[in-house]
């Protein structure tokens, strides 16, 4: 429906060109008697087939900007064509035979021009994608809808086992079975995980928060939400009647544990919100660890009674030395013996052994001396206040309409930073730390909101900075001399340890939230909880190896599917409509089909409603009374109760969108998001514009967009460019079920920054809008194009002649699609019913047309249009053209009466092809054991650079220093060390074997320091490791954080293992070399002369301590 128009129609079609615009050498009419064979035209090429494509599989979420080709160039005029899509009994099925049993005759369909080039390219795609690394997907993508309640949060990973923490629990996988074909737990497959590697999970607890794993003493810690950790033994045995059970776990904190480290003492450093620190020693752990299950009471009261409080120490007269915002994790810094605690906008560091606290400083590396303050909200909310109650008598100054418009602005500011809190801060700081990751050399790295990584070296010193992508870091890990990020954006990148790019990928479409390495894998967790294991070796030969066997294997792991969908729109003009009217629109047509997409305009209007609803709109808000009226009548029109599942709805002022699909069909479509683009005022009011849907069907994408463009006959270019920047500017989103990604590790400042950088990236950022990467689209709406140079009397002769073939040559959106200047390459089935607009309410048949004093010129207002993966229809639905499509149905209800419009209904077969990701993993791990080439690689990468360590055995007594030289003998090789303690035992008289006992994490024992404990070496360099020994009491028991024997020093002798890890730059294997460290209490008579003779290499010092009082001991080995 438009406004009337102030000029004279007359004038606006003098204006216009009477001509239509040039067309093919056959008529419509001849082309519309698809009686005739000779009728089916071939397009001609587009650019997509004369360049070099890049192919994608979207069944692997690939809508980056690689998956639609960027080609230069301008649309041909001439580049439309009309054709008819072959019968439903050419297309085969999974089965060998027809699509549908109903053997459908496909509508012959108007193709329109420039859908070969920029953002209207249809995107290619492939069955193994072939633009980055190969992966294992251990766990496919799964619909979001079924993960509600069991995302998964966090990984860890050993060389045998990928462990997951979700919502409610704990699973894991054992890699040796990562390539069978999923089936659950004993052969019960649930829904989201019907495609995932055999895998054990846990009984239910609450959601999990964080995970580490305690290689020394084969358990898997894990931090809650409830405040508890949890320990999983690693060698558990689990099976159908024994599921995974925790061991030890204890109230450790009042809010969530957000992580959880072993520092290199073996005690556990966990935190909290509220700045909160603890520390649980390694000694309450131990003997909680031994007691039976049934004294698990007594194991949780006797850590729980350990715990030190970090932040209570540093707290003087009420002044604390670090923030009181939440910490967001801890960095177990190996090579110093320290730890770091992560805050938004600063850090600190810590003393593993000692616990004192060493330094604070902010993100820009300046030092700070804190003073603690209220949080920043509640500080802003004061200064708002303090501006608020501005004195009586400046009151008594202000007018009444003053004090009123501040009133409702104060309502309204309050109301947004709430939605805004709400919602994730959408001001949040881009300079905020998400992440934090030691590298193999030694240096610390820290990634931000807004993608910047910093390097840090061991005390907190910034060293330099790299951006190599414009959006939030959420993870980190490291395996060798490489560093791998995970993006918001789903991009991995791997960087050397200067922090140069190596590679960059798309490895999920949803946020990369955890990286974990293990196996000879970097495993990357998704937001939407699905998990991909990439090689050590990628990228590099083993991908083309495997994507080259893969690709031949297509069609064992193919599979093809189809629905039908139903997509209704109208503009009900602020109507409402009878049971009878929906039934006739919509119930009568759904019995074959799949999914109802309904899109309906001009809902509700009015100046204070679409004020109203724009003000909604800016703090998250959507939806009325009335568009709910409507929800409710479809559903029961469609039999929602029974037949229908409603997924969604996306309301904007006047427009609505709505999807049913089918009970029976649920299982695989889901992931609905949705979306909203306001045109008109400034491109601020939803009066037009458009709102989105957005879904996944046998993993394909499908877009359904609801238009309402620019009124008035003369407004072409202004409905053009309403449709440009719908689609340009449309940028979906979880919408009310924002929270699921909040809840799966990902903040919604995520999402806020990926909108609002989409639109404006630059060109090569366009090919990533969300519209161009899908595999269907398809608008419905009041377009409002209306037919030109013809007069009312004209149009309504042809009209009751039916001589719609002739009209169409007047119609204003077919003659801008022949031109290629909207709805560029899409589709749409030939006009055969009367024009839909515009008519008086009420009055049935064709004589309702309007006869009133302006008398509207009949107008084809009302459309559907579409495009799928085919880029020259007709052609074939495999994996490289996935989605296949053709119109059934194209009507309108002539019959309804309840609008001055007529409602459009549109029914499209769609075949798409899929991947058996199950099938095709398993095909994946044939490859892998069966291929020569592939084995080479990892034997290569099993090779590990030839190192000498100077000395095997070290005596210390008090204050002692010795040095271990490590030499690397590779020419080539960089190697990698990391020194732990695999044990200690007290020296025995009686002759009998040692039992060495570990501390967590392999820790050090806490008389012994190891400096540097990890690093790198350069081919045939050397470094020197410094062995110390420093005085300590022991600190057996605790109560409540403090010891209770002070002053007990252990006099015994005491002897650890240091063990000595060596492995490659990109090695998947490791050597050791173990060194005896023997500390004697007792100041025994030796010959220095032995203690020269067993040194070797190594190099021994005196403390200072030492040397002032005249000691003269000595280690010895």
């Amino acid at each position: 429906m438009d406004s009337p128009i102030e000029d004279d129609e007359k004038e606006a079609l003098a204006a216009l060109d009477p001509v239509p615009p040039p067309r093919k050498t056959h008529s419509y009419s001849q082309q519309f008697d698809h009686q005739k064979p000779h009728h089916h035209h071939q397009t001609r090429k587009h650019s997509l087939d004369e360049s070099g494509a890049v192919y994608f599989d979207s069944s692997d979420e690939e809508f980056s900007a690689e998956g639609v080709v960027i080609v230069d160039g301008t649309a041909a005029g001439e580049d439309y064509v009309v054709v008819t899509p072959p019968s439903s009994s050419s297309q085969p099925s999974e089965n060998g035979g027809s699509v549908a049993e109903d053997g459908f005759e496909p509508l012959p369909e108007f193709v329109g021009a420039g859908g070969g080039a920029g953002i209207f390219k249809v995107p290619v795609r492939a069955a193994v994608h072939p633009g980055r690394p190969t992966c294992l997907e251990l766990r496919p993508h799964p619909l979001r809808e079924t993960q509600t309640g069991k995302f998964l949060r966090n990984i860890a990973c050993t060389d045998t086992q990928l462990w997951s923490g979700s919502e409610n629990g704990m699973r894991f996988w054992n890699l040796e079975d990562a390539y069978e074909v999923g089936c659950g737990i004993g052969g019960q497959v649930r829904r989201g995980d019907e495609d995932t590697a055999p895998f054990h999970e846990s009984t239910t607890t609450s959601p999990t928060m964080c995970l580490m794993i305690d290689h020394c003493n084969r358990l898997v810690w894990s931090g809650h939400k409830d405040g508890k950790i949890r320990s999983w033994k690693i060698d558990q045995p689990v099976d159908d009647s024994n599921p995974l059970k925790e061991g030890l776990s204890w109230q450790a904190h009042r809010g969530p544990v957000n992580s959880i480290v072993m520092s290199s003492y073996g005690d556990m450093w966990s935190c909290s919100e509220g700045g909160v620190i603890k520390i649980w020693p390694w000694e309450s752990l131990e003997k909680s660890l031994v007691l039976k299950p049934e004294e698990k009471h007594m194991a949780a009261l006797l850590v729980e009674r350990s715990a030190i409080d970090l932040r209570s120490q540093v707290t003087v007269n009420g002044t604390c030395n670090i923030s009181s915002s939440d910490v967001k994790c801890l960095l177990a810094d190996a090579v110093r013996a320290k730890v770091w605690a992560v805050q938004s906008l600063s850090f600190s560091i810590w003393d593993a052994r000692s616990k004192d606290l060493l330094k604070v400083f902010n993100v820009d590396g300046q030092v700070e001396n804190r003073v603690e303050l209220p949080p920043a909200q509640d500080q802003q909310v004061e200064d708002e206040m303090k501006v608020k109650f501005v004195s009586s008598s400046k009151k008594e100054k202000q007018g009444f309409l003053q004090r009123s418009r501040n009133a409702i602005m104060g309502a309204a500011g309050a109301v947004r930073r709430v939605a805004t809190r709400s919602a994730g801060a959408f001001t949040e700081d881009t300079r905020k730390t998400e992440a934090i990751v030691l590298a193999g050399d030694g240096a610390i790295w820290t990634g931000c909101l807004s993608g910047l990584l910093i390097q840090w070296d061991g005390n907190g010193t910034r060293l330099r900075e790299v951006n190599h992508h414009q959006r939030p870091v959420l993870c980190f890990c490291a395996f060798g001399d490489r560093i791998y990020v995970g993006y918001a954006s789903g991009y991995i990148q791997v960087l050397d340890l200067e922090g140069k790019l190596i590679a960059s990928w798309v490895a999920h479409s949803d946020p990369v939230i955890k990286l974990a390495t293990g196996g000879g894998f970097v495993f990357s967790l998704a937001s939407h909880g699905g998990l991909r294991g990439w090689y050590v070796a990628s990228p590099g030969p083993l991908d083309s190896i495997i994507r080259s066997e893969l690709s031949e294997k297509e069609p064992v792991y193919a599979r093809l599917g189809n629905t039908r969908i139903l997509i209704g729109t109208w503009n009900v003009g602020q109507g409402r409509a009878s049971h009878g009217a929906l039934m006739s629109w919509l119930g009568s047509a759904t019995s074959d089909v799949g999914i109802v997409v309904v899109g309906l305009q001009e809902v509700e209007m009015g100046a204070g409603f679409l004020a109203m609803s724009a003000a909604k709109e800016t703090v998250g808000l959507e939806g009325s009374a009335v568009g709910q009226w409507w929800i409710d009548a479809i559903g029961r029109a469609l039999d929602d109760k029974k037949t229908f599942e409603r997924m969604g709805s996306r309301q904007l002022a006047g427009l609505l969108i709505a999807i049913w699909v089918r009970k029976d069909a649920r299982t695989h479509i889901g992931d609905l998001d949705v979306a909203a683009v306001p045109c008109g005022f400034g491109r601020a009011i939803g009066n037009k514009g458009g709102v989105g849907l957005r879904i996944r069907v046998y993993d394909r994408i499908m877009c359904f967009v609801n238009c309402h463009l620019a009124a008035h006959l003369e407004a072409v270019n202004r409905r053009n460019a309403d449709f440009n920047h719908i689609y340009r500017s449309m940028v979906f989103t979880r919408g009310p079920s924002l929270h699921n990604a909040v809840a799966a590790g990902v903040s919604a400042a995520s999402h806020v920054l990926k909108s609002n950088t989409n639109s404006s990236a630059g060109s090569t950022e366009e090919a990533r809008l969300d519209l161009a990467t899908a595999d269907m689209i398809a608008f419905c709406g009041d377009f409002n194009y209306r037919l030109f140079g013809i007069t009312y009397d004209e149009a309504r002769d042809f009209i009751s002649q039916r001589s719609f073939d002739w009209l169409r040559e007047k119609d204003q959106l077919r003659a801008e699609m022949k031109a290629g200047k909207v709805f560029q390459g899409m589709r749409e089935a030939l006009v055969t019913f009367p024009p839909t607009y515009k008519f008086e309410r009420n009055r049935p048949g064709l004589g309702g047309y309007d006869s009133g004093e302006k008398k509207r010129i009949p107008a084809w207002c009302d459309r559907v249009i579409f495009r799928d993966n085919q880029s020259s229809p007709p052609s074939e639905c495999n994996l490289r053209c996935p989605v296949v499509s053709s119109v059934l149905m194209y009507e309108a209800c002539m019959d309804v009466t309840e609008s001055d419009h007529k409602p459009v209904r549109c029914k499209l077969h769609a075949n798409i092809a899929h991947v058996d990701r199950s099938v095709r993993r398993q095909e994946m791990g044939k490859i892998i054991r069966s291929n020569e080439r592939i084995r080479t690689i990892f034997e290569e990468l099993s090779l590990v650079p030839e190192t000498t360590v100077s000395t095997d055995k070290i005596l210390l007594q008090s204050q002692d220093t010795a040095v271990i030289t490590i030499t690397n003998s590779s020419t080539s090789d960089r190697a990698i060390f990391s020194i732990v303690c695999s044990g200690q035992t007290f020296v025995r008289d009686d002759g009998e074997e040692p039992d060495y006992h570990p501390r967590g994490s392999f820790g050090f024992p806490r008389w012994l320091e190891v400096f540097p404990a990890a690093g790198m070496i350069n081919p045939e360099g050397t470094v020197e490791i410094k062995v110390h020994h420093e005085d300590f009491h022991t600190l057996e028991e605790f109560v409540d954080g403090i010891p209770q024997n002070w002053w007990c020093e252990d006099t015994r002798d005491k002897e650890v293992i240091l063990m000595v890890y060596i492995r490659g730059s990109c090695s998947t294997k490791t050597t050791t070399h173990s060194v005896k460290v023997r500390h004697c209490f007792s100041a025994k008579p030796f010959n220095p002369t032995i203690v020269t003779k067993n040194l070797g290499g190594s190099r021994h010092y005196q403390s200072e301590a030492s040397l002032r009082s005249g000691s003269t001991r000595r280690g010895i080995r």
